[in-house]
């Protein structure tokens, strides 16, 4: 991975380099190119920001209005707490609108441009001055640090400057380019690294579970929930051909580990008694009619199925249609896996915050080196909060490269 700059080589001088041309590292070149530095974004693919470009189905789910540090896991819950403060959803918005750019909230506070995703990116082209240059197509060969400045080759050019930021992102959706390169590289500079895994992420179901593949493409609003974490989520879940997906199972996917079981309340406003209830209102009803009333048909006859109760509820004892809603309220699924980093839209772990300053995002130990956005140790939910790490961090490292 080291190499020293040939004898002769033209070197670029510049006060900041950064690795990576997504969120994380536009938004950093903007802030330490309106502060006047001259700093150059070296990114691999053809064009930036190709993560944004497909984020919210196009549309780019750019930031939540509801985001806090509690949105966000990382091995320390607090380090996000100091950039989230000081560059917010509402910072975030300004620029969009000061850029005229359309927006809409969804639900759950998830703001959208009514347009395309290349808005974002132009905005934040946009927002770059004359003293920032942007290089597509410039995958990294060799970075060195050579007393208090980085050297780093990437397509038969070499840059030099004191601060050398990584914003490469993690691993996830590699057919994007996505790779580890960020940990080898944290690594190389002595920087420990949080094991990273796959997160907002489908599952892959087999033994028994295995039969609700036969429910590929449908959907129903449910709570999930996981392993040991109190987390759970209020949102759809779908099934597929290989399991479970949609949001709430992405969400959960996140604090899942692996050999934990997922639990799902289906009818998640239902009360504890209306399977009784609805006995007392249609004696005549059953389980598969009642479940047909309130989910989709073919996910309610394979619970009616599963839980076997065939009878006319006016001749099913009340113990057992309660124990059939304690069941429908916790539905439990052991997933096999999941899908992987292929299917994963963000990392869980990366570059440990313990290495880092949470004001400045400079390494403690390496005068120069700052990691931003997914690279760090802080992934956030489903939603459009992982975008705003990716602005705050970014700040926080443009705002406080030194000239």
């Amino acid at each position: 991975m080291q190499a020293h700059t040939p004898i002769g080589s033209k070197v670029e001088h510049y006060d900041g380099i950064i690795l990576g041309g997504g969120a994380a590292g536009l938004m950093c070149a903007a802030r330490a190119g309106q502060r006047g530095l001259r700093v150059v974004v070296l990114e691999k693919a053809e064009k930036p920001g190709k993560k944004i470009l497909i984020s919210g189905g196009g549309r780019c789910n750019f930031t939540n209005v509801h985001t806090s540090p509690a949105n966000f896991l990382s091995a320390n819950p607090h380090f996000a707490k100091s950039a989230l403060a000081r560059y917010t959803p509402k910072d975030f918005l300004a620029l969009v609108e000061k850029h005229g750019i359309e927006w809409h909230e969804k639900t759950l506070g998830q703001l959208f441009c009514d347009g395309r995703a290349t808005q974002i990116v132009e905005m934040l082209l946009a927002e770059c001055p004359d003293t920032v240059d942007v290089i597509c197509g410039a995958e990294v060969s060799a970075v060195i640090k050579e007393g208090d400045s980085f050297a780093v080759s990437a397509r038969g050019r070499h840059f030099a400057a004191p601060a050398l930021v990584i914003a490469t992102g993690g691993p996830s959706i590699p057919q994007m380019g996505a790779t580890g390169y960020a940990y080898d590289l944290a690594r190389q500079f002595g920087l420990k690294v949080v094991e990273p895994r796959p997160a907002l992420v489908p599952f892959t179901l087999g033994g028994e579970d295995v039969l609700f593949r036969e429910l590929s493409g449908v959907s129903a609003p449910v709570r999930a929930g996981t392993g040991k974490s109190k987390a759970s989520f209020a949102e759809a879940a779908l099934f597929t051909h290989k399991g479970l997906s949609g949001p709430a199972i992405l969400q959960v996917s996140s604090y899942w580990r692996s050999g934990e079981e997922v639990a799902i309340t289906f009818l998640p406003d239902a009360s504890a008694d209306w399977l009784i209830d609805l006995k007392r209102a249609n004696p005549r009803a059953t389980l598969r009619s009642a479940l047909r009333d309130v989910l989709p048909d073919r996910l309610a006859d394979a619970l009616a199925e599963r839980i076997g109760i065939e009878r006319e509820f006016g001749n099913v004892p009340d113990k057992v249609l309660r124990a059939a809603a304690e069941r429908l309220a916790d539905w439990r699924f052991t997933p096999n896996g999941t899908e992987g980093f292929a299917k994963a839209e963000v990392t869980i772990g990366g570059i440990s915050t313990a290495e880092l300053s949470s004001r400045t995002m400079e390494a403690k130990n390496v005068r120069g080196l700052y990691a931003i956005g997914e690279a760090v140790d802080v992934t956030g939910w489903l939603g459009g909060y992982n975008f705003q790490w990716a602005w705050a961090s970014g700040v926080a490292a443009g705002d406080s490269i030194a000239a």
